[in-house]
Order: structure tokens, then sequence, then C-alpha cells
């Protein structure tokens, strides 16, 4: 309960005993607070869905005098007496007129019998001290109440028009240019000031009560025509319709600042909902990205010719050339966003984010390892495949040339062999025949070693999976089959023409005697035979093909050396390159760590070399990618080793990206820490201070304290501490549970009490402004006090108000608030 000094109460009797002597001077004053009064009781009134239309008789029974007092104040007053007899009504006027007085209110010459008997000036006396106490007594303008007070406000807020001048509550609003003035200041666009004439005052009257009805709220209290027909109008009136203004504009003052301090806090939430989003979206397509991949990367199946695997090959460059480097881009950012949108969440004292089941940094950083695992041995497997093709392309031609050759010799042998020739040749013929039978036998014995050679390559086109294996196959087994029956074949004849040897040895034993006599022709047949003989076997046409074969040889061993030496040109050119590019990044990656826990010059400084240092490494980009190109060239001419360098294209590449990464994330940590340090008011000294501890104990000088560390760090600050408070603290420096302090995370523990941040409370009591003391909004309010965006968002977000005191379509506003900063998800 208020109270109030002896001067408090002198200044409401002084009001009072000059109310006594205007009544008697002007009744005319009566009718002007008979309606401003009434106006003024009503517009509190309908508030709790009830009015008066007698100013003197509707309060006789006390109860609704009792209810005005209730909705002004806010406050329960004693339970009303219900019963219709004088007692009972002067008992309620009593309870109202306690209440008053209980508010530090002498009330003199106003008893409960006087308004019970409908007495017109001890009614209008009892609401004027009802109006001073409780709308008029707590304005409060610089260093001024009550009366001057508002006084003081009028002047203040109609200063600037020149043809307003309020000295007083009575002729100075006359004219009614102080009642437009007042709402043009406030709502500039609901009155078009400039047509206003000072010689128009019934207009302008008309044209202020208007417009405060319809758009303030404030009722018409006062009729223009009474005030521009009385030389001096009420006082009482004036500043009764006038005190309307001030609570309007003093409250829509509260709902602004409360809509304000409401549309800041949501606007940091919708960002960080948005960043969220952004988040999850940019982690489920680099997952869904990755689980595309990682199959195609686990595909060992070979293909069948060398020009589908090279084409393989160059579907991997292309992975990693343009397809991959984006991704490692997006994954750098993905953590940079994550780390950001944490430092914001921190500083705005809202909860950790904690991403989607499967979408955690931990999550993709495993999801990565598992791709660059599979990525590392499918070049490898790409390179010995295409060695393995180029064997077998090698072996399967050789297998056709030698095949070829074969099969060019035993061409017509078959037939040679089923012939019958011997069953009509002479004794001397079957020996001829004999002997080049046997130079046959020893020329099919030779190609026995190529039919084993032809049957070795098959086998080994085999066990090397060549993909025509069956043709292969196929031909080497009817190679085989051929020369099996060539075996058989040439036995058979062999037995053949021994046969007809034998038996004609018989006859020609028979015709001894005869030949003895025909020596000459003996001699002359014997000579013809072996002049056959002598030709027949001489391989003339093989030995041609032989010299033949000589200089082709010769030609594919010159051509095979200056491809050598063009290969040793492109290893050089690699290597050398390889060899300047591979130092530079490690050079450059020692430099971005030396800067990032460097303590030369404030964070801006920081940011500044490092923003150089990125705008370098980008400029270095072409030399990576002739790089690349040099090293397409080495792939395309199968070259697999090279002694001029260590480095490979995939040390360079993961170099590269790492590098890329690297400066990314630091830049990110470097703005973070700006971000901490402006919300959190840290000095350039202190964060200098901040810096040497971290680095003292950062001992591996990875730019992270291991857990042992921070705990020595902590220890040496004088934290004593058990393992429970250590995890406490652990779980707030390391939410993601990775083992490591980071600089942000620690600068974060550091000043974690120093930041000026929004609470829930506050926001919980910027929405009951909003709400008009109501523990409940509705979405008509929501709409009418925030902008779109914010208050449709707030609509989507809110739970049904289910209070005893709940209407339809009103909302939880207090859950909401909670849960903007608690662990609920909106």
């Amino acid at each position: 309960m208020d109270h109030y000094d002896s001067q408090q109460t002198n200044d409401y009797m002084q009001p009072e005993e000059d109310w006594d002597r205007d009544l008697l001077l002007d009744p005319a004053w009566e009718k002007q607070q008979r309606k401003t009064f009434t106006a003024w009781c009503n517009s509190h009134l309908r508030k709790a869905g009830t009015q008066i239309e007698n100013i003197e008789e509707d309060f006789r029974d006390g109860l609704k005098l009792m209810l005005l007092l209730e909705v002004i104040s806010g406050e329960r007053l004693a339970k009303p007496e219900r019963g219709k007899m004088r007692v009972h009504k002067i008992s309620n006027v009593n309870k109202a007129l306690d209440f008053i007085a209980s508010k530090g209110v002498k009330l003199v010459s106003i008893g409960a019998e006087e308004i019970v008997d409908g007495n017109v000036k001890m009614t209008l006396g009892m609401i004027w001290t009802i109006i001073l106490r409780f709308a008029i007594q707590d304005i409060s303008v610089e260093e001024t109440s009550a009366k001057e007070g508002l006084l003081l406000w009028c002047q203040r807020k109609t200063a600037p028009y020149k043809n307003v001048n309020i000295q007083n509550f009575h002729i100075s609003w006359k004219d009614g240019l102080g009642f437009c003035a007042l709402i043009h200041r406030h709502r500039p666009e609901l009155i078009d000031y400039g047509k206003l004439r000072k010689d128009d005052p019934l207009t302008n009257l008309n044209t202020a009560f208007d417009v405060a009805e319809k758009y303030l709220d404030i009722p018409k209290m006062l009729d223009a025509e009474d005030i521009v027909g009385t030389a001096r109008p009420d006082e009482k009136a004036i500043m009764t319709y006038v005190s309307s203004f001030y609570h309007a504009f003093s409250g829509a003052q509260k709902a602004e600042t409360a809509a304000n301090r409401i549309c800041k806090v949501l606007a940091v939430n919708q960002e960080n909902e948005q960043l969220m989003e952004d988040y999850e979206k940019l982690a489920s397509d680099l997952l869904e990205w990755i689980r595309r991949t990682i199959p195609w990367l686990e595909n060992r199946v070979p293909e069948n010719t060398m020009h589908a695997m090279q084409q393989k090959l160059e579907d991997f460059r292309d992975y990693r050339r343009l397809h991959k480097p984006p991704k490692v881009q997006e994954k750098c950012q993905l953590e940079i966003n994550f780390n950001t949108l944490q430092t914001k969440l921190r500083l705005s004292n809202r909860p950790a984010f904690m991403p989607s089941e499967g979408r955690m940094v931990s999550d993709i950083n495993n999801a990565w390892g598992c791709l660059e695992q599979v990525e590392k041995g499918y070049e490898e497997w790409l390179l010995n495949e295409i060695r393995r093709l180029e064997r077998l392309d090698h072996l399967a031609e050789k297998f056709r040339q030698k095949a070829s050759i074969h099969e060019a010799w035993t061409d017509g042998k078959e037939a040679m062999l089923r012939q019958k020739d011997y069953e009509t040749a002479t004794l001397s013929e079957i020996k001829a025949l004999l002997k080049k039978h046997e130079a046959f036998e020893s020329d099919l014995a030779a190609h026995q070693d190529r039919v084993e050679q032809i049957a070795a390559i098959a086998q080994e086109l085999n066990e090397l999976d060549y993909y025509d294996s069956p043709s292969v196959n196929a031909r080497c087994q009817k190679i085989c089959d051929q020369w099996d029956n060539l075996g058989a074949l040439t036995q058979k004849r062999r037995e053949a023409l021994e046969r007809t040897e034998k038996l004609l040895e018989t006859i020609d034993q028979l015709y001894l005697e005869y030949a003895k006599r025909a020596a000459p022709f003996n001699n002359w047949m014997e000579g013809a035979m072996e002049d056959l003989q002598d030709t027949f076997i001489v391989h003339t046409i093989e030995e041609i093909q032989v010299r033949q074969l000589v200089p082709r040889r010769d030609q594919a061993l010159t051509e095979e050396h200056a491809r050598q030496q063009h290969n040793e040109r492109l290893r050089k050119q690699f290597g050398a390159q390889a060899n300047v590019i591979g130092p530079w990044i490690q050079t450059k990656m020692e430099e971005i760590g030396r800067i990032s826990i460097e303590m030369h010059g404030t964070l801006e400084d920081q940011l500044s070399h490092l923003r150089q240092y990125e705008k370098s490494i980008v400029n270095y980009k072409p030399k990576i990618d002739q790089l690349e190109g040099d090293h397409q060239l080495i792939q395309e001419a199968l070259i697999f080793d090279n002694k001029h360098t260590n480095y490979t294209m995939e040390h360079i590449r993961v170099g590269w990206e790492q590098l890329l990464t690297t400066i990314a994330r630091t830049i990110n940590e470097v703005e973070n820490q700006i971000l901490t340090r402006d919300a959190k008011g840290i000095s350039q000294e202190q964060m200098n201070e901040f810096r040497a501890s971290f680095n003292h104990f950062d001992r591996k000088k990875t730019g992270m304290m291991d857990t042992d560390d921070f705990r020595a760090c902590l220890i040496s600050m004088g934290y004593n501490m058990g393992e429970a408070e250590f995890a406490r603290i652990m779980s707030i420096v390391d939410p993601n549970r990775l083992g490591v302090v980071t600089f942000q995370a620690f600068i974060d523990f550091m000043s974690r009490e120093t930041a000026d941040t929004d609470t829930a409370d506050q926001v919980m009591a910027s929405f009951k402004i909003l709400a008009g003391d109501k523990n409940y909004i509705t979405v008509d309010e929501l709409r009418r006090e925030l902008p779109p965006d914010q208050a449709e968002y707030c609509i989507a977000r809110m739970a049904p108000y289910t209070g005893p005191d709940s209407v339809p379509g009103a909302l939880d506003y207090m859950s909401f608030s909670t849960a903007l900063y608690g662990e609920s998800d909106l």
C-alpha cells in the first residue's frame, strides 16, 4: 500500500476546496463535469463489460463504484453487499471510500449517505478525487508531478507548435489547437495539422475529439460547443480529458518500448533459427553427397578395356578437381557457420544449438573421414587396373600374333597328311615321301614350343581376368585340338608310308634281277628323287619373313626410346613445380598458425593480416591448376613413378584444401573473438592476457588445449575443483565433447558473467505490457503491436493459453518467452 505525507494530502485538499467554490460560482461547469466524468468512468468500466448513464444515480448502490475502483487500481476490494436496502448501499459506498482513503487521500465533506442519496455535488467531488488519485497524481515529468507534471508534459509536447501556448487547463485549450497538437506530435498521420486555423475552434475541437475516439480509444468527454461558449472552461473536465491523452501516449510509449524489446529478441531468434536451418540443410546436403559418393569410390569392378578404365581415371580427376573442392569449401563453411551460431547463442543468453540426430559436426567429420579413406585407395586401384589392362593388352596381342602365325603354318597341313599319294608311288617315291615326312615331323616338333607358348599366354590371360578370355580360350582350344589331330595324322601317315615302303621293297626284291640289268635307269631315278627331296625341305618363305621383322623391331625400339624421353621430361616438369608448391603450402600453414596466436596489435589488425593472406592464397590457385594439368599428362602417359619429387598430386591437393580450410576457419575464429569482445566489453589488454594464458598451456602448439592442459590452466588461475565440477566446466567449453578447448571457448568461459543480455523475464514483462496486463495475449494484439513477420512468427509458435481467465484465441506468451531462452524447441 502506498503512503503519503501531509503535504500530499494537502495537495488533494486544495483542488477540492477550489471545486466547491467553482461549482457555486458557475453552474455551467457542472454540465461539463457530468459529461467528462461520466465518459471517464465509462472508459474504465467498459473493461469490465458495463457502463453508467447517470453519474449521480448509477453509483448510489456502490456496486459500480467498487467495480470502477477495482478496474483502475488492479486490486480487489472487499466483497460487496448484494442487498437492495439502504444499509447495504451505504456499506458498499463506505467500502469504496475506505479504499480511496487507504491510498492516502483524505476525503473532505464526502460521506456515503450523500452518495447513496444521489447528491450531485458530492458525487462529482468523489469522482474528481478518484481521477486525481489514479489518473493524475502519478504523472511525473522532470521532477514535477500531478497537475504541474501534466501541464509540463503538455508544454513540452506542444512546444514545436508556434500557435499553441499551454499555460493552464482552461482557456489555453479553447481554440482546440492544443488537443490537435498533442495528437499530431504522437500520431502525425492522424491529423493534417497544417490545414487547421486558429479562428475555427469548433472544427479544431471536433477534429481532435473524433480522432481521439476513433484511433486512440479515448472517449468524447467534452462538448466543443460548451468549451467555445464558456469564458473559462472547467479546469477539472479539461484536466481529466488531457490526462487520458497522457496515459494513452504514455502507454503507447511503454508498448513501443516493449514491442522494440520483443522485436529485438525475436530478430535475434529469427536470425539464429535461420542459421540453424541453413546449417541443417547444408549438413543434410553434404551428408547426402558423401552418401552418394562413397559407393562410387567403393565400386572396384574393373572395366574390360584400357579406354574404359582411362575414362574412369578421367572421371576421378574431375571429381578431385571439380566436384570435391566445392564440398571441401561447404564443409569448412558448415564448421564456420556452426561456430558463429554457437558464439551468437552464447552472447544472446540462448542455449547451445544441438543439430538433428546424425548431423553433428563430429558426424560430418566421421563421414568425411570415411569418404577420404575410400578415396585414398581408389586412385591406386585405378592405376593398378590400368597397369593390368596394359599387360593384358600386350599379352592378348602377343597371343593373337602367335596364334595367327601358327594358324598360317598349319593351314593345309591336315589335307597334306590325309593324302593317299603313297598308294601309287614307287619304292623310291615312297622313300622320298618318307624323307619329306621326316622333315615335316622335325618341323612339327619345332612348332611344339609355339603351341605351348600360346597355351601359356592363354592361361595367363585367364589368371589376369582378361575380359575376352572365352574367345581366347576357344581359339587356344581349337589350336590345341588341331595340334593333337596333326600329331595323330602324322603318326598315321608315317605308318602308311612305312607299310607301303615294306611292300614295295618286297616287290623290288622280285625285280632285283631286272634292276641289275636296268642300272643306268635306276641311277637316273635316284638322282631325280634326291633333287626332288632337296628342293622340298628348304623353308625359304619363313627366312624371308624373319629378315622383314628385324627393321620393324628397330623402328619400335626407336619409338619407345622417344616415348621414354618424353615421359622423363614430364616427370621433371611436374617435379620442379611440386617441389616449389609443396613447401609453399607448408610455409603458409605455419605462418597462419603464428598469426592466429600472436599478440601483436588488435584483433582487427590480426583480421586484416589474415585477409591479406587469404587473398595471396586465392591468387596462388592458377599454379595449382597448372600442376593438375601436368599431372593429367603424366597419367595419360601411364607414368607411375617420379624420382624427381617426393610430392604426389594427392599430397598437393590435400595440402591445398587444408590451407583453404585453415585460413577460412582462422578468420572466422578472429571474427567470433571480436563478437565476444564487443558483446562482453573485454579490453584489448584483457584479451592479450587471455591469449598469453592460453598460449602458455597450449603445450602442443595446436591452437587448442587438451583436457589436461585446460585443467592445469584452471588450477594456475586458482580454481579448486573436483572431477564433477571440472566435468561441468568441460560441458560448457566443449559442448561437442571433442576433448579440446579452443581459444574462443576459453574467452567465452573467462568472460561468461559480464554480458548484458535480455532475459526471459524481461521479454515476458514486455509481452505483458502489449497484452494490457493480461496473462495472455491475443492474435489481434500481436498483429497490432508487432511488425507483420514477427507477429506471425509469434502466432505460429505460441501455444493456446489455458489459464482460468482464458478467452477464445488467447495465446500463452509466458511459456513462449521461457522457450526463447530455454531448452524447448519452438
